[in-house]
């Protein structure tokens, strides 16, 4: 049953925002007309939907009261069958239209990987799923920015970190969050065994100075020359940056660029999401889950999903879900995956929705 008095109170609000819009007063305040028009924005799709609904169900209740004249109960009863179907169609696009909205969905997002167990191999692997969603954010249009990198002697990364920005980051990539297993021949193994091996993704949304404040006397900060591949500049530069903030012994160190202020800048940025996730862990309940999947240790046993290169198969143990087209997914065509995880979460929500309502 959908909420019809909310619904209208969306809808009454969404008048009232189009007259503020282009009241005066409104137009001379830039921060109140920017933070109204993105609230239009947002209710926009509800009122829209629900609009579509009434002229549906209005549709509807005429064609019932047709089914008694004998002239055009043939064509009414033709025409309810689609209009019944609609009027569904229209409702559960509004019910998943008016679940609560994440906050973070629309940040831009800190993106951690790891290898973790496999040696080498995991350190290969977490190099691939460095690509993978390198080339799924440039398939979206996001930009990608390295915050920090570690790289194994025989190729690949102990640890990278990047900074995606763009239009509803988060809201995609959160789903990335949690330990990835790979199966496949090592290039390095002569017998062709396959061997097993993780890395873990940490999915973090971009905090704002407003979100999280860090207080300076609270932090250690420390300069040193820059080590690993790099060239020689950056081997004999201080400019290697590492950050411990005090209170909770978080460590954050950048040396991808050659100054330091630029390295201080991007490990205050990860520092801040750190923290931010952590706080919101505090808050919410569901949040420390979802950190701990993200967070935990590399163990097999922990994996979100697994990557077998010999049968070409991908499945993510969250939902059941197995694809065999790893060859595209491993190179960043990840929409099957991302939207069948999102139509999960929202199916979820309308149940916690549901089960809340009945305990009302």
């Amino acid at each position: 049953m959908l909420p019809i008095e909310k619904l209208e109170a969306v809808a009454r609000r969404f008048e009232e925002l189009d007259h503020l819009l282009c009241s005066p007063e409104v137009l001379r305040e830039p921060d109140r007309l920017q933070k109204l028009n993105k609230e239009r924005t947002e209710l926009e799709p509800v009122v829209n939907s629900f609009t579509k609904w009434r002229g549906v169900e209005k549709r509807i209740a005429e064609d019932k009261e047709a089914l008694s004249d004998p002239d055009l109960s043939e064509l009414a009863r033709a025409e309810l069958p689609e209009l019944e179907a609609e009027s569904q169609k229209l409702a559960a696009e509004l019910e998943l239209l008016l679940l609560p909205r994440d906050p973070n969905d629309e940040k831009n997002t800190i993106v951690e990987i790891r290898s973790g167990e496999g040696g080498e191999e995991a350190a290969l692997f977490a190099a691939d799923l460095f690509r993978m969603l390198t080339r799924y954010a440039d398939a979206h249009g996001w930009k990608v920015e390295i915050m920090s990198t570690s790289e194994a002697s025989a190729g690949g990364y102990k640890e990278v970190i990047m900074l995606i920005t763009g239009k509803s980051v988060y809201s995609h990539l959160r789903y990335e969050g949690g330990v990835h297993r790979v199966q496949r021949v090592p290039a390095t193994e002569a017998q062709g065994r396959i061997h097993t091996s993780t890395a873990t993704v940490a999915v973090l949304p971009e905090a704002d100075d407003v979100d999280i404040h860090v207080d300076e006397k609270d932090l250690e900060i420390s300069i040193a020359a820059s080590g690993g591949p790099g060239g020689q500049g950056v081997n004999t530069t201080n400019s290697a940056v590492q950050i411990r903030h005090i209170p909770t012994g978080l460590i954050v160190k950048c040396q991808d660029e050659r100054s330091q202020l630029k390295n201080k800048a991007k490990a205050m940025k990860v520092l801040r999401s750190r923290l931010l996730e952590i706080e919101q862990q505090k808050a919410d309940a569901a949040r420390r889950e979802e950190r701990f999947m993200m967070a935990g240790s590399a163990e097999r046993s922990a994996k979100i999903r697994t990557y077998n290169y010999p049968q070409n198969r991908v499945t993510d143990h969250r939902i059941g879900l197995t694809l065999h087209k790893l060859d595209k997914i491993i190179e960043g065509d990840l929409n099957e995956l991302v939207s069948a995880l999102r139509t999960h979460r929202q199916a979820e929500l309308l149940k916690q929705g549901g089960m809340a309502e009945a305990r009302s």
